[in-house]
């Protein structure tokens, strides 16, 4: 069993003349025990809800996954490991969720996938302790995860697995490759940690070392793992990368180069693996296939669930719910009454506010909503009534609480959220200072990749908070956000706006979002009508609404705090009768998917376009403008009306920079 999975790496990876043949053939043995003894899964349902769920960590090593996927019989033939990373195969360089039935999440960038399984195992010790009663186990499934020394190396594993150990996430078993080799040769130099000992002071059940290539061995080590009632368990397995091959394994050449084909011929040999690239014997497709009992194990569940649904049909029917991803029945008139009630009201109070004042509502209405902050709650306002902080007892059982403290783990946050999504039941967002998105990135960027629901609350967006200095300034953080695809920004200039974008955020399963928020008070931007803010640009003043009676000669764009700024100026030029359109832009990346005629409609052709936001330039010449009033530096300390002063940030430089962007003005001080 173990060389059909090295066979079919080494072939894989030869044929493609690219990808990681040595931690397949090394973990070979490692995978037998935990696929064939343990993991609880059905090749034929690959979404089955009580599913364990595995994590390859180490995802440059994906021909273990594909191996190991089509071999136990999921819907992954023969013609596609042959296919490994060409274009439109099921079988990427790295595994892929949505790609491939089967895999859990995306990994690669090394050390998230672990941190994707603490995920995956804190949704499923909440679901447990939201759904389960007394005779009725419902939620009641492991998390596995493979992991190497690179995982261990990324400073995104400490975060993660500190978690892991004070939430008691017994039902997550991790299991080591401790090989010994990275890309630059022997690990020894520069990866000295005890690593026993390091998760020992997370508070991990630490097993092992074993050896990684005794099947019986690994089998005892994960069943000792499963008796954990309280603590997450690490199995340390030492195993050789490269195994089988006579001249590669254990050197860094085995790690990401194919072997080659003469040495792929002296390894059959030393294998005793006499057949040809890509055959495998039909009793080793006998041993490995996993559809009947995966078949099995889903009927038994089913009836647990039948039972489940006669004694508790409410609660079974809001499990399916939820695990389906379906919003509740009165999201949508909440989401309206949100809105309307913040345009009535026309509060004066900081986008931040403005976010909490949202979230009440929808968090009461919405109870898969999962919130947290990362060691920020009374500054991002991401705790609301409806949920109080998430907290495990000595016994390890959760409270049922939905706010987490994350502590300052920014990036951790972010890929556990990746895996709490992933896992489903649950639409988690969570908040930090937006200059801290810089954490957070790569994560954010795998939510977009991924296409999961996760919604970032990122506060303090702009030099607006003052005094803290360009080290918390956001200059270059919301532009640089727009550029991740399939990643929708939020800037939301008043209550009303913030509103619908958490609207849009929660309602839109397929895109994560991110909120930036303001320090600051805004006040609230009158408006004719709130139809339009959900195509994220919209006309929010035109000439007439301030009784000018001209037709407008340019457009002042502008998003969050900078709208007022435009308005004001907009009050100002016409004193001067200049008629100018205010659009408001909460969403550039919404408002761009938006048709040609809307897009036209609000951003008419032939008028001059000025547009203005606390950040970096450059991403608003692409509409067009003949002026962006921006910074293009760092921040200072100082008090924000201060800065907003220094930096242009004030109606009269609006109104000077629309000026000569009309051709009436000559350009003051060097500023734009």
């Amino acid at each position: 069993m173990a060389n059909a999975i090295r066979a079919l790496a080494m072939d894989a990876v030869q044929q493609a003349n690219s990808g990681h043949p040595g931690a397949p053939m090394g973990m070979a043995d490692i995978a037998v025990a935990l696929w064939s003894r343990h993991l609880r899964h059905n090749p034929a349902n690959p979404q089955w809800a009580d599913r364990d769920r595995f994590v390859l960590s180490n995802g440059h090593g994906s021909m273990l996954i594909y191996a190991l996927l089509h071999l136990s019989g999921y819907e992954l033939p023969m013609a596609e490991l042959k296919n490994f990373r060409q274009l439109h195969s099921k079988t990427p360089g790295h595994p892929e969720v949505g790609i491939t039935p089967g895999v859990e999440t995306t990994t690669g960038p090394l050390g998230q996938g672990i941190t994707n399984a603490v995920g995956l195992a804190l949704a499923e010790k909440m679901l447990a302790k939201e759904f389960n009663r007394e005779g009725h186990a419902l939620v009641d499934h492991h998390t596995y995860v493979f992991l190497g020394d690179g995982c261990l190396m990324e400073g995104i594993s400490h975060e993660a697995c500190s978690l892991a150990g004070a939430w008691k996430l017994n039902k997550l078993i991790a299991v080591y490759d401790d090989n010994g080799i990275s890309i630059d040769g022997q690990v020894a130099p520069w990866f000295a940690d005890n690593t026993a000992q390091r998760f020992e002071a997370y508070g991990w059940n630490v097993i092992g070392p074993v050896d990684g290539h005794d099947v019986d061995a690994v089998d005892a080590a994960i069943a000792k793992a499963k008796l954990s009632s309280d603590k997450p368990s690490l199995v340390i397995a030492k195993t050789h990368i490269g195994k089988g091959s006579p001249n590669r394994a254990n050197t860094a050449k085995a790690h990401g180069e194919p072997l080659g084909n003469d040495e792929i011929k002296l390894t059959r040999e030393a294998l005793g693996w006499a057949h040809e690239p890509f055959v495998i014997p039909q009793e080793v497709y006998s041993d490995w296939d996993a559809k009947a009992a995966g078949a099995k194990l889903e009927a038994a569940w089913d009836e647990r669930f039948d039972a489940y649904a006669a004694a508790h049909p409410e609660l079974a029917a809001e499990f399916q719910r939820r695990m389906a991803g379906v919003l509740p029945a009165n999201f949508a008139q909440t989401a309206v009454d949100a809105v309307v009630a913040a345009h009535t009201k026309g509060e004066t109070v900081a986008s931040r506010k403005a976010s909490q004042i949202a979230l009440e509502a929808f968090t009461a209405a919405v109870p898969e909503l999962l919130g947290g902050s990362a060691d920020l709650t009374g500054s991002n306002l991401t705790n609301t009534k409806s949920t109080p902080a998430f907290r495990v007892e000595a016994d390890g059982s959760a409270n049922g609480g939905r706010h987490i403290n994350y502590g300052v783990r920014e990036f951790g946050m972010a890929a556990i959220m990746n895996g709490v999504a992933l896992h489903g039941g649950y639409i988690p967002y969570g908040g930090t200072f937006l200059t801290f998105s810089d954490y957070s990135r790569n994560a954010i960027r795998m939510a977009a990749l991924m296409k999961q629901r996760v919604i970032h609350v990122f506060t303090h967006d702009s030099i607006g908070l003052g005094e803290d200095g360009p080290t918390h300034q956001s200059i270059e953080h919301v532009a640089s956000l727009r550029l991740i695809p399939g990643l929708d920004v939020w800037r939301p200039a008043d209550t009303a706006e913030t509103a619908v974008a958490w609207t849009m955020a929660i309602g839109n399963a397929t895109r994560p979002s991110v909120l930036a928020l303001s320090r600051q008070n805004l006040p609230y931007a009158p408006k004719k009508s709130l139809d339009e803010i959900s195509k994220g640009g919209y006309v929010l003043s035109e000439p007439a609404d301030i009784g000018v009676k001209k037709k407008a000669r340019a457009v002042i764009i502008a998003t969050g705090s900078e709208v007022q700024l435009a308005l004001h100026a907009q009050g100002l030029l016409a004193a001067q009768g200049i008629a100018v359109r205010v659009v408001s832009m909460p969403s550039t990346n919404v408002f761009d998917r938006q048709d040609a005629k809307y897009k036209s409609s609000v951003l008419p052709a032939g008028l001059p376009r000025v547009a203005v936001e606390m950040g970096v330039t450059d991403g608003w010449w692409k509409y067009g403008c003949a002026a962006v009033v921006g910074i293009d530096s760092y921040g200072e300390s100082a008090p924000a009306p201060v800065l907003f002063k220094h930096f242009g940030f004030t109606p009269e430089n609006v109104v000077d920079t629309v000026k000569v962007a009309l051709g009436v003005a000559k350009l003051k001080g060097g500023k734009r």
